[in-house]
Formats: structure tokens, sequence, C-alpha cells
């Protein structure tokens, strides 16, 4: 279809308000709003002051009540368990309706904080729309966070209860949960009066009699019951849920989520943006503790009526690269949202590409990217492989949804590799020096959006109004900062290069990491990469670039350096003084999938560091401090 983006956009620019109430008549209010827009509400205003509303039933019970009681509504696809599950959204509801119960009887009511320390497991979902039935906010807290890290978020959020589970699964590896989670209590200084663990079978926990409760225990006496738990009405402007960004040490920033506006925006986007219609199957391969699995696993696709995918494996080694394939055959999966990173280790186990053509992909429309800066050696792979629209999309944990996109729904644009495409409604972006002057296009400067930010958006961090300013709304007055650094081409697109921590000074030239990346992944027999800016006492800071090979490379790495190097010589030029590019057998990410480019430089500097929390491995950090001292060049 021709692409009416152009139209949309410009309807929203005209008539902001009237834009977003109409995308509003897609959600059940209680009572409507007083207005749309409040401007005098908060640091930069609120969406839909006065309305009231409730996530859980506009995700669960109006569908139930609509003729969508025995469609499903999730997959559960374990293929480190074994296991496949089908909720209909009658089962959904009535789980719900029972945790509902299990948390009144704990005292939970309308603004309570629960922490939720989950895996990937069916009762996440239950307990998080659970909480968003009682008007209490939850806080998923990635079921991998080490006791002293979920500490910091259980003192920041004061919650009264906890829900866990005995163990998550990591690849091959078992995880207990518990013991993390009772040392993480023992730590805080905030009490928790209840918690309640989900036992898996891999492995039991022990629980405590005076604090702890058995999930299945109190579920099954609570189904027996069959109590009515009805929807409790809340605020469009208050808190659904507070989200912990990743990275984060020491003090925590708590991105809040309000209720009316992120129900509004996602389920905007679920046809706007990626294009599906109700009673299909999407499938947003994160996890329940990231954003993504937030908006995309869970709220997104229920909110829209579609059958969602939650799956607890890897790309690879659950059991082998086809997987992926095999979750699309099996599932009729009409659309596949993950992060680059994904299909960057598909790619190096896989780099012919063998496993796709033992699966039938018919379904699949199309396949989007965001989390990580898609470089466009793995979108093009992906294209030929798959023979459906890659589409890279940019957004944030902040913002919940896709800042900037190709809009599936409205028409695709024509795909430019390296950009994720134009900005999509309520968002206004512009390009700024560093003292907010707007840059030429092709220019290279701060990635701002002008304020106010659309529905979905936060309107504040967690108890820290002040710190939510000083961090994102006083650099550039009137703009919310990114902290990302691009370029907008002569078409409107946007290409971001990097964090604007990631842009390097190197002899007065400032360059783009992501540049030189785009550069390095190229090379045929790179499977990822990563550059970082080095100390450097002539020039300031030089490139350093990093490569993971593909299996079954027979070139020697020394080889493959030189001819890297001889690359961004080639397409960047001399100015880039790039001459050193060091072998690696993986990058250090975090869990969600980001390389870790700033822990990297700490490595290469010298500079002393604590590992992130959300490392995927800490032991990588000694692999490449190895690899960079036997590093001749």
């Amino acid at each position: 279809m021709a692409s009416i983006y152009s139209a949309v956009y410009a309807a929203w620019k005209q008539a902001p308000q009237t834009f977003w109430a109409g995308a509003a008549a897609d959600i059940d209010w209680f009572t409507p709003w007083e207005s749309v827009f409040d401007s005098a509400h908060g640091a930069y205003g609120r969406w839909f002051a006065g309305a009231t509303t409730n996530t859980c039933w506009n995700a669960v019970d109006r569908h139930v009540l609509r003729g969508r009681a025995e469609q499903t509504a999730i997959i559960y696809d374990s293929p480190v368990t074994g296991t496949l599950e089908h909720w209909s959204y009658a089962r959904l509801q009535s789980e719900i309706e029972a945790f509902a119960a299990c948390l009144l009887d704990r005292g939970i009511s309308k603004g309570d904080r629960v922490i939720l320390y989950m895996p990937m497991v069916p009762q996440a979902i239950v307990a998080m729309l659970a909480c968003a039935r009682l008007g209490a906010i939850h806080s998923v807290v990635f079921g991998g966070f080490a006791a002293k890290e979920l500490a910091t978020r259980i003192n920041d959020s004061t919650p009264k209860l906890i829900v866990s589970a005995s163990c998550g699964i990591e690849g091959s590896k078992v995880v207990a949960c518990k013991p993390l989670l009772d040392g993480a209590l023992a730590l805080a200084h905030h009490k928790v009066a209840h918690c309640i663990v989900l036992q898996r079978p891999q492995a039991s926990a022990t629980l405590l009699a005076d604090r702890d409760d058995d999930y299945e225990q109190i579920m099954s006496k609570a189904r027996l019951k069959k109590r009515s738990v009805p929807c409790v009405a809340v605020a469009a402007t208050d808190p659904s849920y507070i989200l912990y960004t990743s990275g984060t040490t020491g003090q925590p920033k708590g991105v809040v989520r309000d209720t009316g506006g992120h129900m509004v925006a996602l389920k905007w986007s679920m046809k706007a943006l990626y294009g599906i219609e109700p009673g299909e199957v999407f499938w947003a391969a994160s996890d329940v503790g990231w954003v993504v699995g937030h908006s995309y696993i869970v709220y997104a696709p229920l909110l829209h009526g579609c059958t969602t995918v939650l799956f607890e494996g890897k790309p690879v080694g659950t059991p082998d690269p086809g997987t992926f394939w095999r979750v699309i055959d099996d599932h009729q999966v009409a659309a596949l949202f993950t992060a680059p990173t994904a299909f960057r280790a598909i790619k190096k186990e896989d780099p012919s590409g063998s496993f796709r053509d033992k699966y039938r992909l018919s379904a699949l429309r199309a396949l989007f990217l965001a989390g990580e800066r898609a470089d466009p050696d793995t979108i093009r792979w992906a294209e030929d492989l798959l023979k459906v629209p890659v589409i890279d999309h940019w957004w944030q944990t902040e913002t919940g949804w896709a800042i900037v996109g190709n809009p599936m729904g409205l028409g695709l644009l024509p795909v430019k590799h390296g950009s994720p495409t134009v900005p999509m409604p309520g968002y206004a972006l512009e390009i700024v020096d560093d003292g907010g002057a707007p840059v030429a296009a092709g220019q290279l400067g701060n990635v701002v959006v002008k304020l106010p930010l659309p529905p979905g958006s936060f309107p504040t961090l967690w108890q820290a109004e002040e710190r939510f300013k000083s961090a994102y709304l006083t650099d550039f007055p009137g703009y919310y900062k990114t902290a990302d650094a691009g370029y907008v081409d002569e078409d409107g697109y946007l290409y971001i290069m990097a964090r604007t921590d990631d842009i390097i000074n190197v002899a007065g030239h400032r360059l783009s990491t992501g540049g030189m990346e785009e550069v390095l992944s190229s090379h045929p027999d790179v499977a990822e990469c990563a550059v970082i800016g080095m100390a450097d006492q002539l020039k300031g800071q030089v490139p350093c670039g990093f490569i993971v090979l593909k299996s079954g490379v027979s070139k020697s790495s020394r080889e493959i350096e030189d001819e890297v190097v001889a690359l961004v010589r080639e397409r960047i030029g001399p100015v880039a003084a790039f001459k050193r590019v060091v072998t690696v057998a993986r990058l250090p990410k975090t869990r969600s999938g980001k390389i870790l480019r700033s822990t990297m430089t700490k490595i290469a500097d010298n500079v002393p560091f604590e590992p992130p929390a959300t490392i995927d491995d800490p032991a990588i950090i000694d692999e490449i401090s190895a690899a960079l001292n036997a590093s001749t060049r």
C-alpha cells in the first residue's frame, strides 16, 4: 500500500490533542478526561487528566466479554524446560483474578508497590496484570540480577510484597533466584512483609514460614473460592509501573509509566507501526524484565487482542541456531521483534542460514529490530534470509515505544540501511549542537525531542522529580535529551550513530564510533563488533575496534584485522586514526543484549570500575583485558 505516514504525521503536528483523543477511542475509560493534555501537571504536562480507567480491564476483561474468551492470549514456549502451554483469554482472566485475591489478602491495594523478580513464565504476566487490576504499581526486576542490585530497587520502590520464583534458566544453566531474594532482603533497609514464591521443578526453594508463601498452594485455594475481584478504577495519570533502567549502579533511576497514555500509545502502535491485526500472533523475543518485554510481550499485544509469545530460551543453543525459525513455524508468528544482537548471534553460528530451510515461515510478514544499533550488514543478511521487510526502529526505556520507525501499518517507506527511518507522531525531533543550536542536514549532533513527550513516555522518575529534570530536561530547555548522537538526512531520515558518550574526539575531530562499526561489520568474516575511544596523550582519543569472527573462518585473525583497518581507512579516511583491532571470542553485553562500550573503554584505559550489574557474564571483562594485553597493535 502507498504510505499515508506523511498525512498522519502532519495531522498530529497540526492538532496533537485531537490526534491523541482519536487514538484514545480504542481504550475503555470508566470516566472521561477533563483535558486531553494538562500542561500544568508535572514537569512537562500529563495526558488524559481527569480520566479513570484500568489496564487489566483493557488488556483482558473486555476481550473476554467481547468474543475472545477462547482465543489464545499467551503461548508459553520454553525449549529450556520442554514446556509448551496455550493460555486463553478466559484462563488468563481467571488466573489474574485468583492472584489478585491473593494480593488483596496480603494487604495490597491501589498505589502499593509490588516487586516481581521473575523468570520468563506465564505467572510473571499474571502477577503484572493482577497488580494492574488492583491499581497497585509493579516493578519488574530482571530475574538474573544479583542481591545487591535487587536490594537497591527494594529500597527505592519500598514494596509491600515481592513475587519471585525458585529459579530461572539461562540457556542450560539453572539460576537459583530464592537465595538472591533472601540476600537482597537481608541487605535492604526497607522491610518487606510478604513474599510469594513460584516453585519450579528445576530447583526448589526453602520458604520461610513467617514471610513466604508457595505460589501454587495459595493459588489452589483462591481458584476454589472463585472470588470476584473487580478492576479498580485508577486515574489515567496514576503510575502503572516502575522500571529501573539497565546499567544502573548505586542509586537507581526508576522510570515511571502512567496508565492512560501508556495504553493509548501502545494500542495505536500495534496497528500503525507493526501492522498487526487483533487475533494475530506477535512475538517480542525479549524478557519481561526489560522495557520491550513490558511493552510488547505483555501490554501492547494484549491491549490489541493479539496472541503473544512468551519464549524462554536463547536464539542459539536452545538447542540450535534454528530456534527462532521453529517458533515462527510452530505458532504462525506474523511479526517478530527482537534485538540485532540476536541476529548477530544466529549469523555467527549459522552464516549461511541453513537452519532456516528446515521451517516454513510463510506467516511471517516482518522482522522488527531495536535495542541496539542495527548495522546494515546484519539487516541485509536478515533480508536475504527471511525475504520479508526488516525494519529497524529506535526507542528507549524512558519512552516506552518507538520514537522513530518505519510504520508498516501506515504503508512502509523506502528503507535506508542504517536508519530507523522517521519520527512517529508525538515526537518532534531536532539535531542540535552542544549549545542547543540546530545543525544542518547530515551534520552530527545531539538528538533531542521537543516537549511535551507523547502519551506512553515517562512523566517523571520515581520519587525523584528534580533528578528527572536535571537528567533529561535541563541541558536543552524545552526539549527531552535522548543522550544519543546522530544526524538527519535531506529526506528527514534519522541516523543514530552512538550514545553521546561514545562520540570520540580524535585530534579535534568529532567522530562517530557507530560509523566505524558499520565499516567493521561489513567485512564478510565479522559476526559482530564494537568500537571505543581509548585515551591517547597526543590525539586525546584514538579508536580501537573489537571484532568477533563468524564460525568456520579460514583466514587468520591478524589477516582479518589488517583488512578491517584498511576498510576504515578507505571508507572514512586517515582522519579516523584507526589502527588497532582486537579479535575476541565475545563482547561484554547486558542481559538485554546491549554492548557495554563504556565498560570496554574503562578496561582499555585501565580506569578502576565496578562491573555493571546488568552484565551477561562478568568473566568477559578478563577476556577483553587479556585480549588487549596480547594485542601488538
